[in-house]
């Protein structure tokens, strides 16, 4: 018990010690190029015949994960653990309507590491603030359990290393919870390219742009503003994964391929800005402050095999949202946003150009073929349990997919859809965009945290779930 305190100890006081815009030691990056290659690539625990889950953080997430997965075959939410007594009584209450067992209670700001340290649960799903994904996945993991983690899982490139490491050690899964893999479009995409309709994929962009200022007003209790805090202190883009993880998918990154390089450049802030002048009230008390966020940030990545990535994030500016989701191949392209709304409806335009079909690559496929290509290239998973994960909820049934999936295949036995070196490669590009950005758009290398296990890492298949497992 001891052991691990003291390492949970030395950890976050090395994490303290190494600011973001700190880079990783020379000789730590040797050290660990040198290490053994990605044990953890297609780890599969033994298959649990129940899996029982403890959530830490019951806010707008964890309450939405609460209620998806205690009705999810084969899932318990065993605990929950947050600090205050009207999120556990809140979950307790869901959990008690639909006839399910009480869930133990950990209540505190250090109370997860009782939660880690004990024997009642296999999993942690972790749906804290930012500055706490990863003290509380180490201590998972340290305490032998799986973790499950919302994005962004780790800021810094030491942090990421951290987290790959504790999991090799421990020989648990630690997987980034990136709802957006098993988005309807993002997985259709993937479909496509995988039956080579694309032909070969060179560039696809992606982004989390939308308008988030309201982060900044006086709405929320002083606890809650951990998000706005982080645009206030530091630059870059620090929620790279919405855009980025299906494309990485999708690109064979870490399966084939790897990121090389990125460069990064912030506009200036100017509409966040004239929203806290002019949008706060008198006596907010972030009126007045500025932020070092740029209004938009744009990113460039590069991989070994010469494919390119642009990647862009903004909360700051008047604008809808978007995800961009563009994939652009030798024989075509697709593009999922932004949305239109056509009445009281938002209608999702899914944009496609394939050579030899309609006019061509000049001009969009009208509706009726974009609807023949989108029933005819549906990914298995939306074929199987798509008009159930609309029912179940969470952002458009993608929240449902993604936690039937990982509770599927650890019940089955099988690797998750991501590993832990897939959270480290995107969560380090939190660090290196802001070191860019502070160095004239410096080309930042990204570490392999497979140290070379991606040459010969299998392709990710085309996955499924198998009725038959799996009732409801």
């Amino acid at each position: 018990m001891n052991s691990r305190r003291d390492f949970i100890k030395s950890t976050l006081l090395a994490g303290a010690a190494c600011s973001v815009t700190g880079g990783l030691r020379a000789e730590t990056q040797a050290a660990r190029t040198g290490t053994d290659a990605a044990p953890m690539l297609g780890f599969a625990c033994k298959p649990m015949e129940t899996v029982r889950v403890g959530v830490v953080g019951i806010g707008s997430r964890g309450m939405g994960m609460v209620n998806r997965v205690s009705k999810l075959p084969g899932v318990v939410v065993a605990a929950v653990c947050d600090i205050q007594d009207a999120k556990i009584n809140a979950a307790k209450n869901s959990l008690a309507r639909q006839k399910r067992p009480e869930p133990k209670v950990y209540k505190g700001p250090e109370a997860y590491k009782a939660l880690c340290d004990s024997d009642v649960v296999d999993v942690i799903y972790n749906s804290t603030p930012w500055h706490l994904h990863v003290p509380v996945a180490l201590a998972a993991m340290e305490g032998g359990k799986h973790v499950l983690t919302e994005v962004t899982a780790a800021f810094t490139v030491e942090d990421c290393w951290k987290m790959v490491e504790t999991a090799e050690q421990r020989k648990v899964h630690c997987m980034q919870l990136e709802n957006c893999i098993y988005g309807e479009f993002e997985m259709f995409t993937f479909n496509l390219v995988r039956e080579g309709i694309l032909g070969e994929v060179m560039h696809a962009e992606g982004a989390y742009n939308h308008d988030g200022r309201h982060m900044a007003n006086d709405l929320f209790p002083a606890y809650q503003y951990w998000r706005y805090d982080w645009y206030r202190d530091h630059a870059g883009n620090p929620y790279p994964t919405h855009g980025l993880v299906p494309l990485c998918l999708t690109m064979d990154v870490n399966r084939g391929d790897r990121m090389d390089y990125i460069v990064s450049l912030d506009s200036k802030n100017a509409s966040f800005a004239y929203f806290m002048e002019h949008g706060l009230k008198k006596d907010n008390p972030r009126k007045g402050q500025t932020l070092k966020v740029g209004d938009v940030n744009t990113s460039l990545i590069r991989t070994v095999n010469g494919k390119s990535i642009m990647l862009q994030h903004t909360v700051s500016t008047p604008r809808p949202y978007s995800r961009i989701q563009t994939m652009q191949g030798t024989r075509g392209i697709v593009s999922q946003w932004p949305w239109t709304v056509r009445g009281n409806s938002r209608v999702e335009d899914w944009r496609i150009a394939i050579s030899g079909l309609g006019k061509g690559t000049n001009e969009w496929l009208g509706e009726k073929a974009v609807e023949e290509l989108r029933q005819k290239y549906k990914h298995p998973l939306w074929k199987t349990i798509g008009e159930l994960a609309k029912k179940m909820g969470g952002h458009g049934g993608m929240d449902y997919i993604q936690d039937a999936r990982w509770s599927y295949c650890l019940r089955m036995g099988l690797p998750l859809d991501t590993s832990v070196y897939d959270l480290a490669t995107t969560g380090c590009l939190c660090e290196l965009t802001e070191k860019s950005v502070a160095n004239r758009s410096q080309a930042m290398d990204v570490p392999d945290f497979t140290r070379g296990a991606w040459k010969t890492a299998p392709k990710m298949g085309v996955i499924d779930i198998d009725l038959a497992h799996f009732e409801v």
